[in-house]
C-alpha cells in the first residue's frame, strides 16, 4: 500500500505531466494558427455551432443573474436610501466578473463538451487517421479552427451577457425598487465606462482559448471506445471550468494593475 507522501507525489507528477502535454498541444496549435492553409469555412461553421447555438443559454443565465443580484441588493440599499445605486452595483458586477466568467463556464459546459465528444468519437473510430491519410493535418482542421472560433465567439457572447445582465437588473429595479427606467439607465451610463467593460472582454479571449484547447486535447487523448468518449467529455468540462476560475484570479490582478479600479 502506498504511503501518503507517495500518493501526493504521484498526483503532483500526474498533474505536471498533464500540464506539459496540454501546453505542448496548445503550442503546436498556436504555431499552426499563423501559417497556411487556413480553413476559414470550417472556422465559421464552428463559430455558428459554438456561438450562435449557445446564445440562448448564455442570455438566459445573464438575465437571471442580473435579476437575482438586483433582488439581493435592493433591500440593503433601501435602508441607506440609495436604491438608485442598484444600477451601478449590478452593472459593475456583471461587466467585470459575472458576465465574462459565467459565459465562459456555459460555453465550456455546452460547446466544450460537444467538441470533446466529437473529436473523441473521431479518434476512436479512426476518422482522424483518415484525415491524415488524406493529407489533411488534423491539428489544423480540427483544433485550430475550434480554438480560433472559441476565442472569437466567447467575447461576443460575453458582450451580449453584459447587456442582458444589466437588463435583468433594470427589470427588477423598475418593478421592485420603484426606479424609473430613465433614471436606472442614467446611473448605468454615468458610472459604467469602457475601462470597466474592456478588461472583462479581454479575459474572455483567454477563457475561449482555454475552453477550445482543453476540449480538443481531451478529444485527441480519448481511448477505450464509447466509454472513453464519455470520460473525456466529463474531464474536459471539469478541467475547463477549473482553469477558467483559476485564470480569472490571475487575469483580474493583471488587468486591475493595467486599467486600475
Amino acid at each position: 500500500m502506498e504511503s501518503l507522501p507517495q500518493i501526493v507525489g504521484r498526483r503532483i507528477i500526474d498533474y505536471a505531466n498533464f500540464a506539459g502535454r496540454l501546453f505542448l498541444f496548445w503550442l503546436d496549435a498556436m504555431s499552426k494558427c499563423v501559417t497556411p492553409p487556413f480553413y476559414f469555412r470550417e472556422t465559421i461553421r464552428q463559430m455558428h455551432t459554438i456561438g450562435v447555438m449557445s446564445l440562448f443559454l448564455t442570455s438566459t443565465v445573464a438575465v437571471s443573474v442580473g435579476m437575482v443580484l438586483a433582488m439581493q441588493t435592493i433591500g440593503e440599499l433601501r435602508i441607506f436610501g440609495a436604491v438608485n445605486y442598484v444600477a451601478v452595483i449590478v452593472g459593475l458586477a456583471v461587466v467585470k466578473e459575472l458576465g465574462p466568467v459565467l459565459t465562459a463556464l456555459m460555453v465550456a459546459g455546452r460547446a466544450g463538451s460537444g467538441i470533446s465528444a466529437e473529436i473523441g468519437s473521431m479518434k476512436v473510430t479512426r476518422q482522424i487517421d483518415a484525415l491524415t491519410v488524406s493529407a489533411v493535418n488534423p491539428i489544423r482542421y480540427l483544433v485550430v479552427t475550434r480554438i480560433v472560433a472559441c476565442m472569437l465567439v466567447v467575447p461576443l457572447l460575453a458582450s451580449f451577457a453584459d447587456a442582458e445582465g444589466m437588463l435583468g437588473g433594470l427589470l427588477v429595479g423598475v418593478t421592485q425598487g420603484g426606479i424609473s427606467s430613465h433614471l436606472y439607465l442614467a446611473y448605468t451610463f454615468k458610472y459604467i465606462k469602457l475601462r470597466h467593460v474592456i478588461p472583462g472582454l479581454l479575459k474572455t479571449i483567454i477563457f475561449g482559448m482555454l475552453v477550445g484547447t482543453v476540449a480538443c486535447h481531451y478529444g485527441f487523448e480519448t481511448k477505450g471506445g464509447t466509454e472513453g468518449v464519455g470520460n473525456a467529455t466529463k474531464a474536459s468540462v471539469v478541467t475547463s471550468s477549473l482553469l477558467i476560475v483559476i485564470s480569472d484570479v490571475i487575469l483580474t490582478r493583471i488587468l486591475l494593475y493595467i486599467f486600475g479600479d
